[in-house]
């Protein structure tokens, strides 16, 4: 059961330990709602007026204290009280232990892709670092934490590494919740590695929650399965951001060659360099290739091409988007082939004799 209620102008009842309770009474105040907030039954039996009727009360989890579920602890009067009054209850997560970092992968920009984990992380976070492949524009709706934008764009980062690495050291040492909200993994080109070292080496905590790699979910988007039964066996991931080398290409050639899909991440500026030096080194010119824009989100495009025409077709591809090359990209909108009835095995052993 879902329900929705408008907060504002609303009277909440908020009971919890005033640093437990920050973010829920943050919560509650952007939403409108007149918050009393008592941080001890002392404190509310010794309030001069007490909101007789509240249109809601909400008590900070108590197990945040250890307790068992559904144990309302010393608040049990209090909270009776209100029952028998039919006041609405609901009970929030208490704050997290302050003082800490979380790298956060946010998958391919879209909210619905965020894990629970992600979710619960950012609702705890006093501050929230993100970058813009990062579903950014949800934030307001999933935090109350300040926001700040070190996002990079191609070609252009604005906030240096070294100096996101400072940030986060430097807010966690004051005694934040940091959350570093990173499109797709933290660990999958996101130089989450080296923000992990920066915080250890300075006796910060970190945790790393996993997130969906676009790797994998933007060509999902296109209905292009990176691996497919007979089709092909393996993926390998790539960062196309730099040009590669003629040995690089050679050896993504050869992978081609053994029927792998090569999936290229932040590669539409290089993509011209990629296909030639893939053709030089052998790869057939009519190998599939596709570029999926803004997986997930408003406005995503694919455009199905073969490596012999790629500049050309992809001329007009902009960022961010995914290039998939290989047989699984004749795979391309999947779900909606076979939802006219035509089953995946079917599709694949067709690719086999073509």
């Amino acid at each position: 059961m879902q329900l929705e209620i408008t907060l504002a102008g609303t009277t909440v009842v908020l009971l919890g330990e005033a640093d437990a309770s920050r973010q829920a009474l943050l919560r509650y105040r952007r939403a409108g709602a007149a918050v009393a907030h008592f941080d001890s039954p002392a404190a509310f039996l010794a309030a001069v007026a007490l909101p007789a009727r509240p249109g809601l009360v909400a008590i900070v989890d108590p197990l945040a204290g250890g307790r068992a579920a559904n144990d309302d602890g010393d608040w049990a009067a209090v909270l009776d009280h209100y029952r028998s009054a039919g006041v609405p209850l609901v009970r929030e997560p208490a704050a997290g232990a302050r003082g800490h970092v979380t790298l956060v992968g946010g998958g391919p920009g879209s909210r619905g892709l965020l894990t629970v984990h992600a979710v619960e992380a950012l609702r705890d976070a006093d501050v929230v670092l993100f970058d813009r492949l990062a579903p950014w524009r949800e934030l307001e709706r999933l935090t109350t934490a300040q926001l700040v934008d070190v996002g990079k764009l191609p070609g252009h980062h604005k906030v240096p590494q070294s100096e996101i690495n400072r940030l986060l050291v430097e807010h966690a040492q004051a005694g934040l919740n940091v959350v570093r909200l990173k499109g797709g993994d933290p660990f999958v080109f996101g130089r989450g590695g080296e923000e992990a070292a920066a915080c250890a080496e300075a006796g910060v905590a970190v945790r790393v929650v996993s997130g969906i790699s676009s790797s994998i979910a933007v060509p999902a988007a296109a209905g292009i399965p990176v691996t497919h039964r007979e089709v092909s066996h393996c993926f390998t991931v790539i960062s196309g951001h730099a040009p590669l080398t003629a040995s690089e290409h050679e050896h993504l050639a050869g992978l081609g060659g053994t029927g792998a899909t090569l999936v290229v991440l932040m590669g539409v500026a290089n993509l011209p360099h990629l296909a030639s030096g893939l053709r030089r080194a052998g790869m057939p010119l009519t190998t599939p290739l596709a570029v999926v824009e803004r997986g997930h989100q408003a406005g995503q495009r694919t455009t199905v091409t073969e490596l012999g025409r790629a500049e050309a077709d992809t001329s007009a591809c902009g960022n961010p988007a995914v290039i998939v090359i290989g047989d699984v990209v004749r795979l391309a909108g999947i779900g909606d082939r076979a939802a006219e009835g035509r089953e995946l095995h079917d599709l694949a052993a067709s690719l086999l004799t073509a």
